[in-house]
């Protein structure tokens, strides 16, 4: 489907934009990426990277920005939506800022690729926006509730829309991974709670997730990858067994535990082998045989959560992915 197509990724100079790009070029073969974000360093950074190969572009523009987002969009066939406002005590410190790129952003590039007649558009949700317990889950929320509408929104236009939903990614910037490899040398390691747990994914999962959403998707779906749970103590273990562990107390807006189905969704949500789909609620749409394909609806006591999840990653497991990965680590 992307093979020889004209791809769009907002926000593309992120972590995810730096894995999705050259899988995507390698295993599809586009005519074009675009790689359209409001941070020029980062660009300029990145550009460095593909600078022998014409397939990938780099626009400046904002989703805030709709007019900006009309003219990037001209001839582009899919699009994968990654810009985000995503620190939470940053949301909760700014909050119309978050307010304006999470939910006025998603409807600007909602109505431009409508308009200019892009023809499927995945999302990239969190975890935080199944029973938001802070502001940027909240903002997620609604943006996954404005991307499943949009189907019908959409009318004649015929763009399809859906969103894909990961937890915790590991060795991103920001996340806990290269967080404890910074501070290794101060042989402490702040454990916000003893029992907390977080889903442990990839970013080569996550994009090959939104692969399938593309050749998948009928509009409306969010598609949720079955991942390992690990707890944060173990995390920490896997990163330097001899470190203390001093416990500190969760942050304002932080869940103990990661959930990405809620009991809200169980009426709507089917398992595959490798992933669920929560289905969209209106016109239907649940109900539909195309949406459904060969999915098993899921018992009516299900929840997906960090902390009751049946498969869990092995201290051993990440250490062998930290050695692997150690020189991207903090940097994707």
């Amino acid at each position: 489907m992307l093979k020889n197509s004209t791809i769009f990724v907002t926000g593309g100079t992120g972590s995810f934009g730096n894995t999705f790009i050259p899988m995507t070029l390698e295993k599809y073969n586009p005519k074009k990426i675009i790689v359209f974000s409001r941070d020029e360093m980062k660009q300029w950074e990145m550009a460095k990277l593909f600078k022998d190969d014409n397939r990938v572009r780099f626009l400046i523009g904002d989703v805030r920005d709709k007019d900006r987002l009309y003219r990037a969009l001209d001839g582009v066939d899919y699009v994968v939506h990654a810009a985000a406002t995503k620190i939470v005590p940053t949301a909760e410190y700014d909050p119309f800022e978050c307010v304006k790129t999470n939910v006025i952003g998603a409807m600007n590039l909602i109505d431009a690729c409508i308009d200019k007649g892009v023809k499927r558009v995945v999302a990239l949700s969190t975890d935080k926006a199944s029973s938001p317990a802070n502001l940027y889950g909240a903002t997620k929320l609604t943006s996954d509730r404005l991307f499943v509408s949009a189907n019908a929104y959409s009318g004649s236009h015929k763009t399809l829309f859906s969103n894909v939903r990961y937890g915790n990614v590991m060795g991103s910037r920001g996340s806990v991974i290269p967080f404890f490899i910074s501070i290794v040398k101060d042989g402490v390691f702040p454990i916000t709670d003893n029992h907390m747990t977080r889903f442990m994914i990839s970013l080569e999962q996550g994009v090959e997730l939104v692969w399938h959403a593309f050749d998948d998707m009928k509009g409306g779906e969010i598609y949720v990858k079955k991942i390992p749970s690990m707890k944060v103590i173990d995390i920490a273990k896997a990163v330097d067994a001899k470190a203390k562990q001093e416990e500190v107390g969760i942050r304002p807006g932080e869940k103990l535990h990661e959930q990405m189905i809620g009991p809200e969704d169980v009426l709507y949500t089917y398992e595959y082998p490798g992933h669920f789909k929560i289905l969209p609620s209106i016109n239907n749409w649940s109900s539909d045989p195309e949406r459904i394909g060969n999915g098993v609806r899921v018992e009516s006591d299900f929840i997906y959560c960090s902390d009751s999840n049946k498969e869990w990653m092995k201290v051993s497991e990440l250490q062998d992915w930290i050695e692997k990965n150690r020189n991207k680590i903090g940097n994707i």
